[in-house]
């Protein structure tokens, strides 16, 4: 726990642990919500083939989890990092655009 709470900026091994339940949850809950969500727009495995459902599913969905990864993480008391994390993943997938840049 201790290189996790050093590499992510954390004071305690609680905030550790909030954050990998956070983590878990939110895992869970966007891969139960894939179905419905894919479903609802037309898209299942058995109108595409798995080398294009695979891909579109998890292109749509990561929205889904980003999303729910700062609902939760702040019903935990954590929405500073997880807003951060989100920030950030955006930047590397060639998103940063849709952030203002801080002084």
């Amino acid at each position: 726990m201790g290189n996790l709470k050093e590499r992510w900026g954390l004071k305690s091994n609680w905030e550790v642990l909030v954050i990998l339940v956070v983590f878990t949850i939110n895992g869970s809950l966007s891969g139960y919500l894939m179905k419905p969500i894919l479903r609802f727009i037309g898209i299942s495995k058995e109108n595409l083939d798995w080398y294009l459902y695979w891909p579109i599913a998890i292109i749509l969905v990561l929205p889904v989890y980003l999303i729910l990864i700062v609902i939760i993480g702040s019903l935990f008391g954590q929405q500073k990092f997880f807003v951060n994390l989100v920030k950030k993943t955006v930047k590397h997938l060639g998103l940063g655009f849709l952030f203002k840049k801080e002084n």
